[in-house]
């Protein structure tokens, strides 16, 4: 086991973002590593010329193969469906990596950004297995083509139809993390302390709310759209969670980027990330309440 085991933890973090890009669930990512670990180890090893591209191979088609199942189970999903947000920073997840180092933190945040995997949802399966492979990790097409089974001129031509959907879709934030996190300070002491007024003043006025309970918790059912309405719902979440003197919220990295994350005693109560614009207000606020998502920040 020790000789299949080295190389498999190698590339284990690489193999768990692939399958965490694909599926925006870190359970379903987690089950596709340990998937992948099972026939990894129960494959003859001296015929593999390249370790990685085999593992991420695997990893690819387990994750590809999950992806019509998990679609079919959110067409019946209550309320908005958010992906499951990530802590990057801090102890490792269940069956996930290590968290990034600093100087790896700004690549890995790239690669999982909440807001980027929303835009992913709009893709078909080939097109987001496609996407991830060659334009976030960049693997060569040639790869991408042996790894999902297809032709390379199949594989360049769906790659330039996800990219030109991805583009037409993905919202222009700044990416600056000092600005996030101003941003997310100050949106947190806003609604810390109930303040409709400091609240309007980092919110964007076209900002939007997405909520995600999954009827288990409670959520909006439909985005929020509009600085007031958005300012007087945190307002109003904000007054309930002070009536629970169990309730502690703070600051962590969370998707790569700074976000909110509540804790009702040791368990999970929600993770709340924002997207800055060019001009240091908020446009976008993602919130996912559902306690089935939140294993990612659970494991601290």
């Amino acid at each position: 086991m020790t000789s299949a085991l080295a190389p498999f933890d190698r590339h284990r973090r690489l193999l768990f973002t692939v399958a965490y890009q694909m599926l925006g669930s870190v359970a379903d990512a987690e089950d596709v590593v340990q998937d992948t670990w099972l026939r990894w180890s129960a494959t003859a090893r001296d015929d593999v010329a390249d370790e990685r591209a085999y593992l991420v191979q695997i990893t690819s088609r387990l994750a590809l193969d999950r992806l019509g199942s998990a679609r079919a189970r959110r067409e019946t999903y209550v309320g908005p469906w958010l992906p499951e947000p990530l802590m990057t920073a801090g102890s490792a997840v269940g069956g996930a990596p290590p968290a990034a180092e600093p100087d790896q933190a700004a690549e890995l945040g790239e690669q999982v950004s909440l807001a980027l995997l929303v835009v992913l949802e709009t893709l078909s399966p080939a097109e987001r297995a496609v996407f991830v492979l060659r334009e976030v990790f960049g693997l060569p097409v040639a790869e991408v083509a042996d790894a999902l089974g297809r032709s390379e001129a199949a594989v360049r031509q769906t790659a330039h139809r996800a990219r030109e959907h991805v583009e037409a879709r993905r919202p222009r934030f700044d990416t600056d993390r000092r600005a996030q996190r101003e941003a997310t300070e100050r949106f947190l002491a806003a609604a810390a302390g109930g303040d409709l007024e400091a609240l309007l003043a980092v919110l964007a006025p076209d900002v939007v709310l997405v909520t995600d309970g999954g009827g288990k918790a409670k959520a909006a059912l439909r985005p929020i759209a509009g600085a007031d309405k958005v300012a007087r719902f945190i307002v109003a979440v904000s007054a309930e969670g002070l009536e629970n003197t169990d309730l502690r919220v703070e600051l962590a990295d969370v998707n790569g980027a700074p976000a909110i994350v509540a804790w009702e005693g040791n368990e999970p109560f929600l993770s709340m990330s924002i997207e800055v614009g060019q001009d240091g207000r908020i446009e976008q606020v993602l919130l996912v309440r559902n306690p089935d998502k939140l294993r990612g920040i659970a494991g601290r």
